[in-house]
């Protein structure tokens, strides 16, 4: 029994060591991966969290690291925007300077510009929350090959549903031309780590 039981934990953490190295190799060869198929990014106009109209041209000259969720979210998206705001404070503050992390709302029904302004607050200072029109947020998650859909809740009123929606944190260059993905599972440290090479080049 004790001999099946330190088996099963070996296999539990090699398991766990291949995840963490296929999230790794991920985030160091996304880009090629994914750009050579599809093109990922493009023009968009939206609404941030202090109520002005803002474009994709207003970020030219800066990383972006953008992620699309929803301020209901009850797990993913504060996870992963909470490893955003880590990784940003992790780099020297001339390197995170030259990043600025955008989080765009799937949800527009409910993201308000009230509540994305309370919402981006919780998790990092220069965290910039966009949300818009559902016409607006249909054509920037196409733009970015999002998935989302609503997934009403059994026995729920008509604002009581949940989103589901792919989540994966885009990298895009100065240039506003796509450079690669995270994919959840990424840790702050990877994340930075990676950031701070790009930066340093």
């Amino acid at each position: 029994m004790k001999a099946r039981i330190i088996r099963i934990a070996a296999a539990s953490v090699v398991a766990l060591l291949v995840a963490a190295g296929i999230a790794w190799w991920q985030v160091e060869h996304a880009a090629n991966s994914v750009q050579s198929a599809v093109p990922i990014g493009g023009r968009f106009t939206l609404t941030d969290h202090t109520g002005r109209t803002v474009t994709d041209a207003d970020y030219r000259g800066k990383y972006l690291l953008i992620y699309f969720g929803y301020t209901y979210c009850p797990d993913v998206c504060p996870t992963e925007l909470g490893v955003m705001a880590q990784a940003l404070d992790r780099l020297d503050p001339a390197k995170a300077a030259k990043v600025q992390p955008l989080f765009v709302s799937v949800d527009p029904e409910r993201d308000t510009v009230a509540h994305m302004k309370d919402y981006v607050a919780l998790f990092h200072p220069r965290l910039v929350g966009l949300t818009g029109t559902p016409e607006q947020i249909r054509d920037v998650a196409r733009a970015y090959r999002v998935y989302y859909a609503k997934a009403p809740q059994k026995d729920g009123g008509p604002s009581d549903y949940l989103m589901d929606h792919s989540s994966f944190i885009y990298l895009m260059g100065p240039d506003g031309a796509f450079v690669g993905v995270y994919p959840a599972g990424t840790t702050p440290e990877q994340m930075a780590e990676n950031l701070g090479a790009r930066l340093s080049g």
